[in-house]
């Protein structure tokens, strides 16, 4: 698979790197990694061992899209913390380097998990699993931003009022075809905004299973990866995320739980991931929760079109992934509009 951001200039960043990050020592080989679909992630290997180089990708890009020194700040400041990170090495935000902005963190050894029915585990680890993934959900709620730095981080006011302004404008900057279920669900979310009650804790954005890594025997999460829509914002987010993931189909591109006999294969209902969160959370319970479900249908839509413009205009980490990933964007939309019927 080809595309523009495959490539970087070892000799250029081996230079840089033996002058900036400490015990670094080339040469340097790098091998991009085939997953995600934003921020180009490559394996490096060199004479001091190996790391990942995170950039942003080439190109015009939209405003505050690919921020990678965000990236690089909360898990740098989350390290030690009870949320599992890679350990932070180098921020490099000269272009000279590798044609953009990037990072270098730690190579994690661990497993990842593509596809959320767990497969190849045994029924009670999936379960035990699902549970580790509730914890480490809570714990990035329960970060004190205070301690950590993070209060900045994003700002004061009602989260969702800020993220449906934000990925509106995203959405249609990218806009290639006018989609109408992606117009009503937009005019849906417009109107019934909840009233700001007060809560502000890190989120992460994209909170899913293909976004961990767990160790390579145990059900331990030892990194929690792609923090680039992580801000300070409203938790009940990142949970719904994860409960809209699974209404996708099963499969490479859908991962998700669509019609899986979850007691058979020992994952848990929505309703029991709920509530063991908010048992974690000392909550009594989520009331409205098809708002925050259709939020976050609307929000990965919004991000599928980015996707598909981005391949469209060459940009993209993987063209034709990104193409067939964008052409789900009116499910998206119907999925949003079907959650905002149940409340």
């Amino acid at each position: 698979m080809s595309g523009r951001g495959t490539e970087l200039d070892p000799d250029a960043l081996a230079s840089w790197l033996e002058k900036n990050l400490p015990g670094f020592r080339g040469p340097v080989r790098a091998a991009k990694f085939n997953r995600g679909q934003s921020n180009p992630t490559f394996r490096l290997s060199a004479a001091s061992g190996n790391y990942v180089l995170r950039r942003k990708p080439p190109g015009i890009l939209l405003k505050s899209a690919h921020a990678v020194d965000r990236e690089f700040r909360v898990q740098n400041a989350l390290a030690g913390s009870e949320v599992p990170v890679a350990g932070m090495h180098v921020l490099c935000e000269d272009d000279s380097i590798v044609g953009s902005s990037f990072y270098i963190m730690d190579l994690v050894d661990g497993r990842n998990y593509d596809d959320p029915r767990l497969l190849d585990l045994a029924s009670d680890l999936r379960t035990v699993v699902y549970d580790e993934m509730n914890r480490v959900l809570a714990a990035i709620h329960s970060i004190d931003l205070e301690a950590r730095g993070l209060t900045d981080f994003g700002p004061a006011g009602n989260y969702y009022r800020r993220q449906i302004d934000r990925w509106t404008r995203q959405y249609r900057a990218s806009e290639t075809e006018s989609i109408p279920a992606m117009n009503d669900l937009i005019m849906w979310l417009d109107g019934n905004i909840p009233e700001d009650d007060g809560t502000r804790t890190l989120v992460h954005g994209d909170y899913r299973i293909d976004n961990l890594l767990f160790a390579r025997k145990g059900p331990e999460c030892v990194a929690v990866l792609d923090w680039e829509l992580s801000t300070i914002g409203h938790p009940y987010a990142d949970l719904a995320a994860l409960i809209m993931q699974w209404q996708r189909p099963t499969g490479e591109e859908g991962r998700g739980l669509a019609g899986v006999d979850r007691s058979k294969l020992g994952l848990p209902e929505d309703q029991a991931f709920i509530d063991a969160y908010c048992k974690r959370m000392g909550l009594p319970g989520i009331p409205d929760f098809g708002f925050y479900l259709a939020f976050c249908f609307f929000r990965m839509g919004a991000i599928l079109q980015g996707v598909k413009k981005r391949a469209l205009d060459g940009n993209a980490s993987n063209p034709e992934l990104g193409l067939r990933l964008g052409a789900s964007v009116p499910e998206y939309a119907h999925g949003g509009l079907d959650a905002a019927r149940r409340i």
